[in-house]
């Protein structure tokens, strides 16, 4: 068990919660393949993972020495928004423990979401998986100017939390769930602990304080209720 119990614990999505990042590869792909700029799973799960859309393209044309322009830039987010919607309509996995691991926390301490993916992509997917209303607070994509490893989605997270619990919270006394090192660092640079989840290809998460192979190792770590 951690030393000391969390005021809040603060979730990733993708990968996180809902094994959604082969579907997000897939809608990339087939947005940028017909530009001439697909890549393989390997070099999403080594440098794409943990991007939001409009970081993930960027990279992708900056890769290539490519100029975008910002209405391109938009078109191709609605594409890919489309192909996602085209995935989530077939059906996410899960992540195995997820239900679980959230419900156990929920019953001992508030929980957030912080995520690099579109509110149109989180929400519904929360009520199929029967979460809905679970989180406080959810900080979707489009809610701060910079991604993940930005640190603004988490300060964003924690401020808005505390503002519905009528009290500041220490981001060190706070803890967040991720699964890749660009979502370990987002939330390292906001103040948080973390528990890296290392059920991912999303990479080494040496730098998260807490490393877990699966969900249903984490109320047991953090405290939550049996």
């Amino acid at each position: 068990m951690l030393p000391e119990r969390p005021a809040a614990v603060v979730f990733d999505f993708d990968g996180v919660l809902v094994d959604s990042e082969p579907a997000h590869y897939r809608a990339f792909q087939e947005v940028l393949e017909p530009r001439g700029l697909g890549f393989s799973w390997q070099r999403y799960c080594q440098h794409f993972i943990g991007f939001d859309d409009r970081d993930g393209f960027q990279e992708a044309f900056r890769d290539q020495g490519r100029e975008l322009t910002e209405s391109e830039l938009e078109e191709l987010i609605r594409e890919k928004h489309a192909a996602f919607e085209r995935a989530m309509a077939a059906g996410l996995e899960a992540v195995p423990g997820a239900l679980a691991c959230v419900e156990q926390l929920a019953a001992a301490y508030p929980l957030a979401l912080c995520s690099g993916a579109l509110r149109t992509e989180i929400e519904p997917t929360l009520r199929r998986m029967g979460l809905a209303g679970t989180f406080r607070i959810i900080v979707a994509a489009e809610d701060v100017a910079a991604s993940k490893p930005d640190p603004a989605g988490y300060r964003l997270a924690l401020a808005e939390l505390g503002r519905v619990l009528g009290r500041t919270l220490d981001p060190a006394s706070c803890l967040a769930i991720e699964d890749t090192p660009t979502g370990v660092a987002s939330a390292r640079g906001a103040g948080l602990r973390v528990i890296g989840l290392d059920s991912s290809p999303g990479g080494d998460l040496a730098e998260a304080d807490w490393v877990v192979p699966t969900l249903d190792r984490i109320p047991a770590l953090v405290g939550g209720s049996a």
